[in-house]
């Protein structure tokens, strides 16, 4: 009996601190919003929540929530995938190619300063230097050795950087397009959303036995992009719902800024911050001079090739009007690219150069 009491206790009071979650991120976006921030209803959730989480307030943001957020984003961002556009994204083939080779360039370089001058095993360092999903690439890097927690943990701060810098940086020097590209349905026909979240709700579970990255995301934008392609959307979004899907994918982020898990970098935390900024200076002078060779705004390419996240990258395209099919196609390559060859690269590195990029015995535990 008291342990059954106990149990409806502890639900009640993670409900209790979801619904705190919710109205924390929902105030935030609305201040963001009123102060003309750019994406103010993901980056107000996420710095508000991050910055509470830190200072110790007890926030929660449950998996289906996310799962929810990145459904909408999905959805959202498959709607641009029209005939014409997908007809034009044949022609980008190599330059996807280049990109993500560059994302691996950037992946060692990473890596190697954090394994050189952060003090981590070559495992951590490696897997937490990878421009790719941060689960994915936290679940690979313990797989081969490396600590779990530390790998989020970088990978938490450089998505926050990204996430919140560029959009910041776009709006401070003021670039925005006149994007060509369109939704393929702008009106809300509510069977044909229905249907649109039957499908693609019903991949996704289908999907993720096989344990699919990002497959909450990746799942609506194949449904949605498919149907865009042929020329038969069932239905665009409401604006409510988008304002959601922003608001529950920046609580997310942010509840991941836990006193505990920032303990792990707290002494690498500058580095890690330097890093990244780097990171981002380097990706957008090799994206601008891929935007020369290809014809294209340097300002999508910087977004389409950025260590960022696909659906955070693809939003602030959006809302500046700067080639989302572009740079949603070229961020789902590199993510697909990175959770494909990662682990493959990381063995042949371990193969070929022992003595640098083998995790000791004695670091495992």
């Amino acid at each position: 009996m008291q342990s059954a009491l106990e149990t409806i206790g502890a639900t009640r009071r993670e409900r209790v601190t979801v619904l705190r979650t919710l109205v924390v991120a929902l105030a935030a976006g609305a201040v963001f919003a009123a102060l003309n921030s750019p994406l103010p209803w993901l980056i107000g959730p996420l710095l508000v929540t991050a910055g509470a989480r830190l200072a110790g307030v007890s926030l929660s943001s449950p998996h289906p929530l996310r799962c929810a957020g990145q459904w909408v984003i999905g959805a959202a961002l498959g709607l641009y995938f029209t005939p014409t556009v997908m007809a034009s994204l044949l022609g980008l083939w190599w330059g996807i190619g280049l990109a993500v080779v560059m994302a691996w360039a950037l992946t060692l370089g990473f890596g190697w300063v954090l394994r050189r001058w952060g003090g981590l095993d070559p495992a951590t360092a490696f897997f937490a230097g990878a421009v790719g999903s941060a689960t994915e690439m936290s679940i690979q890097g313990e797989r081969h050795g490396g600590r779990f927690e530390l790998i989020a943990a970088v990978h938490s701060v450089r998505v926050l950087i990204v996430v919140v810098g560029l959009p910041y940086a776009y709006k401070w020097l003021q670039l925005h397009g006149s994007d060509p590209y369109t939704a393929s349905r702008l009106d809300v026909f509510w069977p044909g959303l229905l249907a649109l979240i039957a499908s693609s709700v019903a991949l996704a579970i289908w999907l993720e036995r096989w344990s699919v990255p990002n497959i909450w995301m990746m799942a609506p934008l194949a449904v949605a992009a498919t149907s865009s392609a042929l020329d038969v959307a069932p239905s665009a979004l409401p604006p409510w719902m988008v304002i959601a899907g922003q608001i529950f994918i920046g609580m997310s982020l942010g509840v991941r800024f836990r006193p505990e898990s920032m303990a792990h970098i707290r002494r690498i935390m500058p580095l890690v911050a330097l890093s990244t900024v780097v990171l981002i200076v380097i990706a957008a002078g090799a994206a601008t001079l891929l935007a020369w060779l290809m014809g294209l705004p340097p300002a999508t390419l910087i977004l389409a090739t950025s260590p960022g996240g696909i659906g955070e990258m693809s939003l602030t395209a959006k809302v500046l009007q700067l080639g989302v099919p572009v740079v949603t196609a070229f961020q789902v390559a590199r993510m697909i690219a990175m959770v494909l060859t990662v682990a493959p690269i990381y063995r042949t590195l371990v193969r070929l150069w022992p003595a640098r990029w083998a995790t000791p015995l004695s670091e495992l535990g």
